[in-house]
């Protein structure tokens, strides 16, 4: 049977691409999906698949009882996009200005809904239940995973797999961790508060520029000299915004950034340091200022077990796939919540197209194609090492 659902899913390609690309025709930013959690609610109208929608939010879940015992086992995929103006020039670009699908997320919809296909004509001799997750607003905090989790929509699910389309590894790798995967991500902004005057009397201003500059170099040193080198994080500010007017000293300043760690300890360090430096300088230029941090998505920390079936059995099944287990990476995403409320592993499906790379939130972001029945293969593997494993 398994071989047969691995053939149906390869002849799900071609619907994988359509429904792909009439996602990213149609792309909507995070908490805003509703045209998209419309369009994958049909699909399981028109599969006949029992769904439910607006689970925490505009997440739609799915559920297909197998003609045999076993365990319950969810899958996910997000379908959020994200604020960017698309700069791509093929035939299926977003239709929608300032909003692109730049990370993968049409993909991940799409190789599941064509999972869900492929599995639909087998679903008497499948054991156990597979239970789609849809996800919404993974992009952004407060994110759409934590709210599905808080809807009891995972209460009678024993084991949770996701995985992301990435272009930072080749078409037919699949990558993952053992224990902490992606890092925790939390964003902060501060805004200085001085005194504006003319650029020729710089003596009676306090120039928010000149204090953003001592800040940005100060706050780099949280993490060389603060933080355990041993332990690992990192502070990154990606938005410094001042002035008017090139002979204008400027009264404000914003900066914006983020911190990725592991551990709660070193987050907690990071913003004590953080709160320390912006007060210190603040002060020895006589500026006030305003300090805002926000705690993100915990970090994605797999299930030793559940993360040893994806490392162990996908290649045994798909041998095109080269499995790789890698070091964790610094970016965040919300299936952390998943994995604190359940056993389950993340990880990435290798899209990259040769000749062809730009990164993930790029303008340009592309990913291979091929790699939506890759994306499948190695979720119905997850679900099939599971039932395999944890039988009763």
């Amino acid at each position: 049977m398994w071989q047969d659902i691995f053939a149906a899913i390869e002849n799900q390609h071609s619907n994988m691409i359509e429904s792909r690309r009439y996602l990213h025709q149609h792309p909507e930013i995070s908490f805003e999906e509703t045209e998209t959690a419309g369009f994958i609610a049909d699909t399981y109208e028109k599969l006949g698949i029992p769904y439910t929608a607006k689970v925490g939010g505009n997440g739609v879940i799915a559920t297909l009882k197998g003609g045999q015992p076993g365990k319950t086992v969810a899958l996910r995929a997000d379908f959020d996009a994200l604020p960017i103006q698309e700069e791509n020039d093929h035939a299926f670009v977003s239709k929608h200005d300032g909003a692109m699908h730049a990370c993968g997320h049409d993909g991940h919809t799409a190789a599941l809904l064509g999972l869900a296909k492929a599995l639909l004509p087998f679903q008497d001799q499948l054991p156990g239940t597979v239970v789609f997750i849809h996800q919404h607003a993974e992009e952004y905090a407060p994110g759409g995973a934590k709210p599905i989790v808080d809807s009891g929509a995972l209460k009678d699910v024993d084991a949770v797999f996701g995985t992301h389309l990435w272009v930072n590894a080749p078409l037919g790798t699949i990558q993952t961790a053992r224990g902490p995967f992606m890092a925790g991500a939390d964003r902060f902004d501060i805004t200085i508060k001085g005194k504006g005057g003319h650029g020729a009397q710089p003596h009676q201003t306090k120039d928010a520029i000149v204090i953003g500059s001592q800040l940005v170099a100060s706050l780099q040193q949280v993490v060389s000299r603060r933080v355990n080198p041993l332990s690992t994080a990192v502070l990154s500010i990606g938005m410094f915004e001042a002035g008017h007017a090139f002979n204008i000293i400027a009264d404000s300043a914003k900066l914006t950034g983020t911190v990725r760690t592991f551990d709660h300890q070193v987050q907690d360090l990071i913003i004590q340091e953080m709160e320390k430096i912006v007060k210190g300088t603040c002060a020895s230029y006589e500026a006030d200022y305003e300090f805002n941090y926000h705690k993100g998505y915990p970090p994605v920390v797999n299930h030793e077990q559940e993360a040893a079936l994806v490392l162990d059995h996908i290649a045994k099944a798909a041998p095109e796939l080269q499995v790789e287990e890698i070091e964790p990476v610094m970016a965040g995403e919300d299936f952390a919540y998943y994995l604190l409320d359940k056993p389950g592993a993340f990880f990435f499906t290798g899209a990259q197209i040769p000749d062809h790379y730009y990164p993930h939130h790029h303008p340009k972001f592309d990913f291979d194609e091929r790699a939506l029945v890759h994306a499948a293969k190695t979720l119905l593997q997850a679900f099939r090492s599971y039932q395999d494993n944890y039988a009763d």
